[in-house]
């Protein structure tokens, strides 16, 4: 009797307390494999990934035995540890085997030799996503054309160098025409073009280049076409509501962000809202649960709803068509339920777990992506902070308002488990993206479940439909209002690295927060004054000072945040300076210059005539300015003669430049390397940019300008002439905002390792392209970008130390 009351005792003990753990079992191997997967597994000759996934295995296998084979006494401190390891190894060989064979079945057939051959094939495939619109040309922006459009294909079948041969591999179409909008998920496409070889890692084989418009030679289906009748349908019933709800109820509710206006993207990313913008986790939990709830109250037998839930989550994946995003996304929604689930809240870890290593064995590439990584860490942060972080909020609260306490929760969770992750793609830590969560989390389900049923009735009855999307499109704008808002407000975001390092520290940051929150708390309210001298100290260490003190002193070039253009400023003392291109904006650029304090200009350099280097002239001629010089070839030419115009006007004398000419304004002095022919190849006016090398107290930077791989390999061939004129260069304003279209022996040249990129936030033609950030970061640049970080100024203690730094 007392044995056994003992043994009961001791089991209602231990109840509670196991109950309040995690089951982190499979979701910790699954994390730690991840990242093997995504920077090794995808990139390592496939047969040493074979060969460590099955040395993995046997390694697992080995750790069972030996622990199974130990005493008891050991089996009982060493057994957890042991088991947690062989799942982990096993996982990580499931994974590994996972990737290598996806990169066998990708790569069989003749698709990567030809690619490596860039030759020209004719390939039949299906469209695996909708074209989407990069520009009217990657390495040109400002070039009028036709616009470009990017298309993934799965080619099933290529004709090449005299042969045909069925193969199932993804390639990336670059296309130009308008007639490549009419593209159609699924639609069979014959397309001849000339392939090239991908980069290493990327989730497809090879990219081509199309030529000419596609011809479609057969429909995606049945079911699809059912699906874009009812896509279309219900873009006719909200095509009548505000601009903003015009926009944000369809990228809810299907995905389709076509329609969202450019500056409310930019004012949802800006605020930590983005996640909103296109079909996410959350829409799918909303569903199903508004879905479940529509059982319970018209009394679905419980057996009945599984199949109700099933049927609802089929028909929203086919709705917003099931590509890798959609199907991650319905994955952690179903993930999400569970959290949502009193009777089944314990299993939503292990769930995350399975779902995360279930959609890596689908597709591995899942592990490079930045929205899967969000999606997950999301929905951990519903699943283990959510809950009792909604209690503890709600028990503070006043009894009517406790039901505030889980829409609170939720938000924030989110936004402190994915600060890490998001930092490194913003270059910033948002400070309002939790007030901008907790004022649009409210209008989230009614925008979502409203939409959907907007979305059904359109197919049978669209002018009730379209009554019912004012309904949806009320909280949309409300949405949109709360991004806005918060997008306006000052000090909204902190600046932060974007690189791993720094994410690693965030990361760091965020866990001992949560660790010392709950004890600071507590010591605050007992000791308040202690507590306010805490936070009147941090706040003072980490206010940025280079704010307050702009510009920094021994400044002696800017870049200026004028947007997507450059406009650099060269310090030539006394309230003086040297202004390089003027950026697109003129008050971008007269405010630039206001904050330097710079009263006169001696020279103006204009490398070339885009609208993206010149139009801010008049920005720059409302204070006193000597001299204009720009590139000997006018083109074009309207913008060369309002320049003249504009010059003239304001009594400044106009000159041009060309390779051999020399500079002197003060202390400062120059030489100039390009233009020295006019190059017809690609885009004339950035083939003649202005390229010079700028010498001031003891720095040196290059200026390249606009140019191209053509003019580019023109000033290498000249500095290979004179290299005694070229001498060290200590910093690198980057060709054309980072395009690709670039020849890295002029980045060689380089000597010093600070590179500045002078580049837009958002802007639409893919700038600075990652293959050029990994070739600066591959020989070691310290790049800096203004997009990212607002003016940029390069300082020297005028001693030989050169660093950047950012206001």
């Amino acid at each position: 009797m007392t044995r056994g009351g003992s043994r009961g005792t001791a089991a209602r003990h231990r109840g509670p307390r196991t109950a309040g753990l995690l089951d982190v079992r499979l979701l910790v191997p699954v994390v730690v494999a991840w990242p093997v997967v995504a920077f090794w597994g995808l990139t390592a000759p496939e047969a040493v990934v074979v060969v460590v996934a099955l040395s993995a295995l046997v390694a697992a296998v080995g750790l069972v035995v030996a622990a199974r084979g130990s005493t008891r006494e050991r089996r009982g401190r060493a057994g957890p540890v042991a088991r947690l390891a062989a799942a982990t190894l096993a996982v990580l060989a499931l994974l590994l085997c996972a990737a290598a064979g996806h990169r066998a079945v990708r790569s069989a057939g003749p698709v990567g030799g030809l690619a490596d051959e860039q030759a020209v094939v004719t390939l039949v495939g299906r469209a695996s996503a909708d074209p989407r619109r990069i520009g009217p040309d990657l390495s040109a922006p400002e070039r009028a054309g036709p616009p470009l459009w990017v298309v993934r294909l799965d080619a099933e079948q290529v004709t090449g160098r005299g042969r045909t041969t069925a193969v199932s591999t993804p390639v990336l179409l670059i296309c130009g025409g308008s007639a490549w909008a009419g593209v159609g998920w699924r639609d069979e496409l014959v397309v001849v073009g000339r392939l090239s070889p991908a980069q290493p890692g990327d989730d497809v084989v090879a990219v081509v280049s199309v030529n000419g418009d596609p011809r479609v030679r057969d429909g995606p289906g049945a079911l699809v076409e059912t699906t874009d009748h009812v896509r279309e349908r219900f873009r006719d019933a909200t095509a009548g509501v505000w601009p903003d709800a015009r926009g944000l109820v369809p990228a809810l509710v299907v995905g389709d962000t076509s329609r969202t206006p450019a500056e409310l993207t930019d004012a949802m990313q800006a605020t930590g809202l983005s996640h909103l913008s296109a079909v996410s986790g959350t829409n799918v939990t909303l569903v199903l649960a508004a879905g479940l709830a529509l059982c319970g109250a018209v009394r679905v037998p419980r057996r009945g709803r599984p199949l109700v839930a099933l049927a609802l989550l089929v028909g929203f994946v086919a709705l917003a068509r099931p590509e890798p995003s959609v199907v991650r996304a319905a994955v952690m929604g179903c993930v999400g339920l569970l959290a949502l689930s009193t009777s089944r809240r314990r299993a939503g870890v292990p769930a995350l777990g399975g779902a995360v290593a279930a959609l890596l064995v689908w597709d591995p590439w899942l592990s490079r992506s930045f929205g899967f990584a969000l999606s997950a860490a999301a929905t951990l942060g519903l699943l283990v902070l959510a809950r009792p972080w909604g209690e503890r909020i709600a028990a503070v609260l006043p009894r009517r308002l406790a039901p505030l306490g889980p829409v609170v929760a939720v938000p924030v969770a989110a936004q402190v488990v994915c600060a890490p992750l998001v930092a490194p793609l913003q270059g910033s830590v948002s400070v309002v993206g939790v007030l901008a969560n907790l004022l649009a989390a409210p209008l989230v389900a009614p925008t979502t479940i409203v939409g959907v049923v907007v979305a059904v009735l359109a197919t049978a009855w669209v002018p009730a439909a379209t009554a019912l999307a004012w309904v949806a499109a009320v909280p949309a704008q409300g949405i949109a209002a709360v991004a806005r808002w918060c997008d306006g407000l000052p000090g909204g975001s902190v600046p932060w690295s974007d690189s791993g390092p720094a994410a690693v520290l965030l990361a760091v940051l965020s866990v001992a927060l949560l660790v010392v929150g709950p004890w600071a708390w507590h010591r605050g309210r007992h000791r308040p004054l202690a507590a306010a001298a805490v936070v009147v100290v941090v706040a003072g260490g980490a206010t940025p000072t280079s704010v307050l003190s702009w510009p920094p002193p021994g400044w002696v070039v800017v870049a200026c945040d004028v947007g997507q253009g450059d406009g650099l400023v060269v310090d030539a003392g006394d309230g003086h300076a040297v202004v390089v291109d003027t950026g697109p904006d003129p008050d971008l650029m007269r405010g630039c210059l206001d904050r330097l304090g710079v009263r006169a200009v001696d020279l103006v350099v204009l490398t070339h005539f885009h609208a993206d280097h010149v139009d801010g002239l008049a920005g720059v001629l409302d204070r006193p300015v000597a001299e204009v010089r720009t590139s000997w070839v006018a083109d074009p030419a309207g913008e060369a003669d309002r320049v003249g115009r504009l010059a003239r006007g304001a009594g400044a004398r106009l000159g041009t430049l060309r390779a051999g000419d020399r500079l002197a304004v003060g202390p400062v002095s120059a030489e100039v390397w390009w233009p020295a022919r006019r190059i017809d190849a690609g885009s004339v006016p950035n083939n003649a940019s202005v390229v010079l090398t700028l010498h001031v107290r003891g720095v040196t930077v290059l200026f390249a300008g606009d140019v191209e791989r053509e003019a580019a390999a023109a000033v290498v061939h000249e500095i290979a002439l004179d290299p005694g004129r070229w001498g060290r260069v200590d910093v690198l304003k980057v060709a054309h905002h980072g395009s690709s279209n670039r020849d890295d022996r002029l980045v060689d040249a380089v000597t010093g390792r600070i590179a500045l990129i002078s580049v837009g936030a958002g802007n639409d033609y893919g700038h600075p392209a990652p293959a050029t950030l990994r070739a600066l970061d591959a020989r070691g640049f310290e790049v800096h970008r203004t997009d990212l970080e607002g003016d940029v100024a390069v300082v020297t203690d005028g001693a030989g130390d050169v660093r950047a730094v950012h206001r």
